[in-house]
């Protein structure tokens, strides 16, 4: 699946139009604007996959990601196999770290929902299992001025509420990075 997104990607890289690289005007406030409206790109950690952002006002975007998501390192133990992540997060960059010429350094925070579907196989039982849960993203973005290209880091609070599975509450803290094409 990791290979089929990439691939994917690549071929919509390739045929994308140019995007115009906006440089930001200089300003004495440490307020973040953006100067770009969707950016659609990869997501490496927890979750793996496509991520895109839409800006809904100069601080405010829709961020969401599809794609693999799995503990892997349970899949002997538990019986864990990998699976299927979906997500959208509403997000607030409300001040710039870093006002350059050449990029800007927003910090961001925001909340949203997930929903996740793997595979089990375990002494209990075989099958589908899925959960629904609250998704609070904090991070950094490096969204570049001069050219139509961001890159983020960002650490994400997680609470399933809901699952099939039948254990309940359950949160986490994911990890991931990613770079993101601009194409307006």
């Amino acid at each position: 699946m990791r290979i089929s997104l990439l691939i994917a990607l690549a071929l919509a890289l390739a045929t994308a139009t140019t995007a115009e690289a906006r440089p930001r005007p200089v300003r004495s406030s440490s307020n973040f604007e953006a100067n770009k409206v969707f950016g659609l790109g990869i997501e490496l950690g927890a979750p793996t996959g496509l991520n895109g952002k839409y800006f809904l006002a100069p601080s405010h975007a829709l961020d969401f990601g599809i794609g693999a998501w799995g503990y892997y390192g349970f899949r002997d133990r538990a019986g864990y196999n990998g699976g299927f992540n979906i997500y959208l997060d509403y997000l607030w960059h409300p001040i710039s770290l870093v006002s350059a010429e050449a990029f800007e350094l927003p910090f961001y925070v925001g909340v949203g929902g997930r929903f996740i579907s793997w595979d089990y196989n375990g002494p209990k039982n075989n099958g589908r299992d899925s959960t629904i849960g609250l998704r609070v993203p904090f991070g950094l973005a490096f969204d570049f001025n001069n050219v139509p290209f961001d890159a983020f880091v960002q650490f994400c609070y997680t609470a399933d509420f809901y699952d099939s599975y039948g254990n309940g509450f359950y949160s986490d803290f994911e990890f991931s990075i990613g770079a993101r094409y601009w194409f307006k």
